[in-house]
């Protein structure tokens, strides 16, 4: 009984991993990590080894890291102030309160603000907050695949 419990919080961290991927209240990679470590605990890691734990380890910091890398690099590439930087952090911040339109548009708009405060150039601001949307895009497309991955790896090791 004790074990079926286990398995069912492992499965919800899991879960609630997958939904922290696109909310970024959670900490996605973080969650996935933790219920597939519980997981290879719960069976005393014979089916899930070291090895396949350090991949997958080794994913949610690459996951991690490209999660903000991404916006970023979006952001620099476009030639972002740093008050666009902050903005889309601050949009980040604001969206999570707005559902999942907010999520996925708030950087956008908090980098146009910030670069238009910043410079006073609407349509430079349209772009830099256009740049970095896409750059945070890119980075939340990159840590949901990641994430399958890792979920995969998880199950292949348990049935192999």
């Amino acid at each position: 009984m004790a074990d079926g419990l286990l398995w069912i919080l492992s499965v919800a961290l899991i879960v609630l991993g997958v939904a922290g991927t696109v909310l970024p209240a959670l900490p996605g990679t973080l969650f996935v990590l933790a219920g597939i470590v519980l997981g290879a605990w719960i069976d005393d890691f014979a089916r899930v080894g070291w090895g396949s734990l350090a991949v997958i380890g080794v994913l949610a910091v690459v996951a991690w890291a490209a999660d903000y890398v991404a916006g970023l690099l979006g952001a620099r590439r476009a030639g972002a102030s740093r008050e666009a930087i902050l903005g889309a952090a601050l949009g980040t911040v604001a969206g999570i309160f707005m559902g999942l339109v907010g999520v996925l548009f708030m950087p956008l708009v908090g980098a146009a603000v910030g670069e238009y405060v910043a410079r006073r150039d609407e349509q430079r601001a349209v772009r830099i907050g256009f740049a970095t949307w896409l750059g945070v895009m890119a980075g939340l497309v990159a840590k949901i695949a990641i994430s399958f991955m890792m979920i995969g790896i998880f199950v292949v090791a348990l049935l192999v």
